[in-house]
């Protein structure tokens, strides 16, 4: 009977995912040499090699990769036996590993925070910043309880729940102010600055102006304030999630306008594993969500009001 061990398996899924012994080591809280050791006694235990070695890299071998498919779906369980045990609780309490989008953590995060610390003072909040294809994998692979993305994701094993829209607004040279706001044909003739490739609000942004990809014109940013900044300087125009709009623009040479109808606009809401224990928890975690992003907006919304006075 082969002899595996559970440890054996964290390091192996670690050294799988980073494909580096060093940073597969730093994530396991280990020494490099004491990871190599448990790896090499798992082959040995196996009889055969998981991954192939190379100066700077280490590869799954053909097998490895079997076997990572089934080390992940034993780790997920395992996971879930304690999340099971926690799901008996009438709150939620210990560890909530949560991931968030990059166009929506910097803005609504503190409140939701927060608010969740306020109302449990005993979770213990874990925060993954990722693009969205990134936030799935690791939702599937039992790395992330929930995640905050834009809807819809479409993927049969996750639970959507909608918990509110927000619109797209443009931003424009601060010397723009006042001046009327382009349709969305008049922006495809227009300098559009957007985010870089995996960003699903560059997506968004694009199916706004119906263009199915981007123009020769479109400059990309890593971040929604990089964008603005290059707004400020006269580069081009961008489009931002309404949330963003009062910490990306208060220093910047900006103008904020709304689009008249057709009004882009995205759903915002959480997933999780339709498996998950956790589910009445994270859907009371979500009222928490939902209500943090309408104190945003009531916080938010006489500015805007100025805002659209002045224009």
């Amino acid at each position: 009977m082969i002899n595996l061990t559970f440890k054996q398996l964290r390091y192996f899924e670690a050294l799988a995912r980073h494909a580096h012994f060093g940073r597969a080591a730093d994530a396991c809280a280990i020494s490099q040499p004491a990871l190599s050791m448990q790896i090499k006694e798992l082959e040995e235990e196996l009889g055969t090699a998981l991954f192939e070695r190379g100066a700077r890299q280490v590869r799954l071998t053909n097998f490895g990769e079997a076997f990572a498919l089934r080390v992940r779906n034993i780790l997920r369980s395992v996971d879930e036996l304690g999340d099971l045990a926690r799901a008996s609780q009438d709150r939620l309490v210990g560890r909530l590993r949560i991931g968030v989008i990059p166009t929506i953590a910097p803005y609504l995060l503190p409140t939701i925070i927060g608010n969740l610390t306020r109302l449990n003072a005993d979770l213990d909040i874990h925060v993954r910043e990722t693009l969205t294809p990134k936030l799935l994998r690791e939702l599937a692979e039992g790395r992330l309880d929930t995640a905050i993305v834009a809807l819809p994701v479409s993927e049969p094993s996750l639970t959507e729940v909608a918990l509110f829209s927000e619109d797209f607004v443009l931003v424009r040279p601060g010397e723009d102010e006042g001046k009327p706001v382009p349709n969305r044909e008049m922006l495809r003739e227009m300098r559009l600055l957007l985010l870089e490739e995996g960003h699903c609000f560059r997506d968004q942004a694009l199916s706004f102006c119906n263009l199915h990809s981007a123009p020769r014109e479109l400059l990309d940013g890593s971040s929604l304030s990089t964008l603005v900044q290059m707004v400020g300087a006269g580069i081009g125009v961008t489009l931002i999630p309404e949330m963003a709009v009062a910490v990306e623009t208060r220093s910047a040479a900006v103008s904020v306008a709304r689009f008249r109808n057709p009004t882009p606009s995205r759903t915002i809401g959480m997933i999780w594993r339709k498996t998950s224990p956790l589910a009445s928890q994270l859907l009371q975690i979500s009222e928490v969500v939902r209500a943090s992003a309408e104190t945003l907006r009531a916080l938010h919304a006489p500015a805007d009001r100025a805002r659209r006075t002045g224009t």
